[in-house]
Order: C-alpha cells, then structure tokens, then sequence
C-alpha cells in the first residue's frame, strides 16, 4: 500500500533522542526543558515570529490559544464547518459557542466574505484554518477581524512550510497553532505548538501550559498540563532541518500527479493560486457531480490498486451528533465538498514512479 502519508526520519532523530536519554532530562516541571526551549527558537525563526511555546499535541495549541485570548462561557467564535472535528472542539472546551459559515469551493477554506454574515456582540475571535496545507485569505479575515475588534486563531496545524503574500502562516493572526501528529509536513509523533509576536499572550500561553504556574506550585490562572516531553522536541529539532527539504518534495510531486491527472474532465484538480504556496499536507482532487457513494467506490477501487486514497473530511463538523446542539446550518458548499472530494498519497516517500502508477490508475478508473 501506498500510504496517505508516512513520517520520513533516519539516524539524525534517533541521535538527537539519545542526546536526550543521556541528558536525563525527560521533562521540566514548567515545560521549559532544554530541548524544548531549543526547539522552540528554531520553529519561532523558521516562522519567523516572536514567541513559539511548545505543547503535547495541535488540539492543546487550539485550547490554549483561546483560553490566552479570553474566550469563555457565552462567546462565539466563527469558523469552518469543513475541516478536523479539534478546530470546533477547542471552542467547546473553552465553553464557547462555534458558529460556523461555508467555504470558498476552489481552495476548501473559509469563505471570508461569510464572516459579517454572522457576527453579533458575543463574538470573540475567527478561526481560520489553513486546509490541506494551502492558506486562508488571512489578510481579508484580519481586516474584517480588526473592523470588529476579534481576535483571529490561525489553525496552521496542517500548513508547515506555506507561505502566504510572501509571509508565513501566523503572520496576519493574533495566535497561530500547529500540529506535529505523525502524518504532518513535520512530526514529533505527537506534539504541537503555539505561535505568536504578542508578549501579553505569550505569557498566558506558557503559564496556561502547565497548570496556570508563572513558577512551581503557584498557580495564576487556570491551566492544564499541556507540556512537549524534551524527546519530542528532540524529533522537531531534526523534523524542523529538514522541512524545506520535505516541502520541495511533496510540490515536485504534486507537480507530477497534476500533469498526469490534468486531462480528466470530472477531477478538479487542487490549486494554487498567485500569491500562495501550498505546502502540500494533503493533494486533494473533487469528483465533480458525485454523491458520496460514487466517490467512496472510486476510493475503495483505488485502495484495493494499493493506493492510499484517504477522505478529508466527509462529515462536516455542523453535521457530527455532537455538534448539533449549536444551531442547524446549511452550508452547500462544504456538505458538497464532503461528498466528493478525497485525498492522494504525494509525501516524500512517494516516488516518481509511483506518482506515474497512481495517475494511470486514476485516468483507467475515470475515463
């Protein structure tokens, strides 16, 4: 099988765990390790921004970022319906109401012409999110953020290596997050981070990390334990170096797959348009006019051709059970983009060749 996605590591992450183990430093009690600190100075300059504080996974950046922002019980917060179910968690468990609006059919991403739509006086921050690697319109969302006084999260958990407007993802935010779960541009098998250039969050952020504390067992704030282990950040120092490296590759074969796949007439193929650079997490094609049925049987014949084909995402969050209980909405867009679009292996694992017996497979499956 060709897998979605697959972490690419050798001997360099295995020497910097050792360097670690032989430390014997495992963790700190304020999540500020050695390794920890380091890595976050290398992700902060790589992002170039201020401050990065490092956490346990991407879900944990989300609640701390709004938690540091002030959200709280009677809030709403606006965002994506079409995307990973940890976006509109995090809302719930700062006790926030998300409100969600449609996206931009082309690019999957919030529509930002649908955020006014729904602001009212217990809006508090946008959530955008940088789907499948390519970035939201982040400075449209940050003016309309600035015109009505709300903090913007950026989700970047899946957006290693974008760049947007010659900028990179977290630069038009008040608080970026990101992910290194085991399928991302980069990993630290689990782990995430949270980004920012504003002291006063920063701040929070850390303290929100581990239990509220500015120092031991002295709690300020309400926190949780949130802490990145120093063998984490340990795998992200090595992920980090060769992130570019990973973006270049997963571009080279997108390139590929667009170039093998280009002459199919019901695949929209996924785009980037002037001014973005995708980063590739995820090559996502749409069957056009499918329902869902027709499109899980092209996934199943392309998964029994020992091809990865993966669906992301094909419930949308306002449709899960639990999240009901916000509001009913009807969001065409994102309900259809759920019906038909699914996902294709282009990780730098990948080869060339593979590129080439997954596109033929495609043309044979659609002709």
């Amino acid at each position: 099988m060709i897998p979605i996605n697959l972490p690419q590591t050798d001997e360099k992450e295995i020497e910097m765990v050792i360097e670690v183990l032989k430390s014997g430093v495992l963790t700190d009690r304020l999540g500020n390790g050695p390794m920890v600190r380091r890595f976050e100075g290398e992700f902060a300059r790589f992002v170039r921004t201020k401050h990065a504080i490092a956490v346990n996974n991407g879900t944990a950046a989300l609640h701390m970022a709004l938690l540091a922002a002030g959200v709280t019980m009677g809030d709403e917060v606006i965002m994506p319906s079409f995307t990973f179910v940890a976006t509109a968690e995090a809302v719930a468990l700062a006790g926030a109401k998300p409100v969600f609006v449609d996206i931009d059919p082309p690019t999957y991403n919030l529509d930002p012409q649908k955020i006014e739509d729904v602001i009212t006086a217990k809006t508090k921050a946008v959530m955008p999110v940088d789907l499948y690697g390519l970035s939201a319109d982040m400075e449209v969302i940050k003016e309309t953020a600035q015109k009505h006084d709300l903090v913007v999260v950026e989700d970047s958990a899946q957006a290693h290596g974008a760049v947007y407007k010659g900028k990179p993802p977290g630069y038009f935010a008040d608080i970026a997050c990101w992910s290194f779960y085991a399928s991302k541009n980069m990993t630290t098998g689990e782990g995430g981070m949270v980004t920012t250039n504003d002291d006063e969050y920063a701040a929070k952020l850390r303290q929100i990390r581990s239990h509220g504390e500015k120092e031991e067992y002295k709690s300020f704030m309400i926190g949780h334990n949130y802490r990145m282990p120093e063998i984490e950040a340990a795998i992200g120092c090595a992920q980090l170096r060769k992130l570019p490296k990973f973006v270049e590759e997963r571009r080279r074969n997108a390139g590929l797959l667009t170039e093998k796949l280009s002459g199919i007439k019901r695949l929209q193929l996924p785009m980037e348009s002037r001014g973005y650079k995708h980063s590739w997490y995820l090559y996502t094609v749409r069957l056009e006019g499918a329902d869902a049925s027709e499109r899980n049987k092209i996934v199943d014949k392309l998964r029994k051709r020992a091809i990865g084909a993966t669906v992301y995402y094909h419930t949308p969050v306002h449709l899960m059970p639990y999240y009901r209980q916000f509001g009913e909405y009807r969001l065409p867009e994102a309900e259809r983009a759920a019906q038909q679009v699914f996902s294709l292996p282009i990780h730098p694992g990948v080869t060339s060749e593979e590129i080439g017996y997954i596109g033929d497979s495609m043309m044979r499956l659609l002709k």
